[in-house]
This record gives structure tokens, sequence and C-alpha cells, in this order.
């Protein structure tokens, strides 16, 4: 069976690209069992409240939530079980400086499929306090009202 060609999107963490800046991203793999992947393949998976960590010189991603595969029976693994990401070595030396610095944390942005494989769009984000996140929201609502204004006298 060919393996399908381009990126299909799977999951996205919306709520990180609310609460962080994101400084930089990086594509990496993520080792998973045979079951994970046809549970994903069904959307079954959450990226709510996940981010990774170093460990030992790897990096997991902790807290993504895949639902166990419904005809996997004993081939089933922990649906919030920690898993490795797959990165060159030079790029764990740069995320690992990274979180060594205050204030920045490793956030999954995204889940996809590139090539029939799974990926994830890991990000370098630096946390947002209230007042920033008020401030993206009036941006945001500014821009809408001048586009609309703009849209209505075009017309």
């Amino acid at each position: 069976m060919p393996k399908g060609k381009g990126i299909k999107p799977i999951a996205q963490n919306r709520k990180a690209r609310h609460d962080y800046f994101i400084e930089d991203t990086y594509e990496c793999g993520i080792e998973l069992v045979g079951t994970e992947v046809k549970s994903i393949r069904g959307g079954k998976v959450n990226l709510k409240d996940s981010y990774a960590k170093v460990r030992n010189g790897e990096i997991f991603v902790v807290g993504i939530h895949i639902s166990p595969y419904e005809q996997g029976n004993i081939f089933n693994r922990d649906p919030f079980r920690d898993r490795r990401l797959l990165l060159h070595k030079s790029e764990i030396r740069k995320l690992t400086a990274a979180t060594m610095q205050d204030g920045l944390a490793l956030v999954p942005l995204s889940l996809y499929f590139k090539d029939g494989r799974v990926k994830v769009e890991l990000a370098i984000a630096k946390g947002k306090k209230l007042y920033d996140k008020r401030h993206t929201i009036a941006e945001r609502d500014a821009k809408r009202s001048a586009e609309r204004a703009q849209r209505g006298e075009g017309e």
C-alpha cells in the first residue's frame, strides 16, 4: 500500500497560541506503537495541556491523550503515557539550552501526518501574562472591525 503524500492535519493546540508567545518551531517525529497510530488516524487525540520536557538527553512529550484503539485489546497502551520525540542531537541541544532559560517552555502546537508518518510541531514558547492576552484579543477585535468597515465602504 503506497504512503499518502503531503501533509494531513490531525490535531491543533489552539490554547498554546493563546497562552504563549511562539519563539521558534521544530518539526519532529514521535515514537508510537501501532494501535496508537490507528487511533490517531481515527482522529482520537487531544493536545490540550500537553508539554515537552528534557530527560536524560532525550525529549519526551507529556500529556498528549491518544484514546485506546477499539480493536486493540491487549496491545493498547496508557492513553497519557510519555512519548519520546525524535530529533537530531544538535536540535536536542538547542532545545535543552532554551528550556534552561527562565520563562521558556516546549509546547506541542500540532500533530499531523507527513508522507504517512506522524509528526509533531514543537515550539519554544514564552508564557503570556493576563494583560498580554487582553492586548492580543483587543488587537484582533480592532483588526476585524477595520476589515468590516473597509468591506462596508467598498460595497
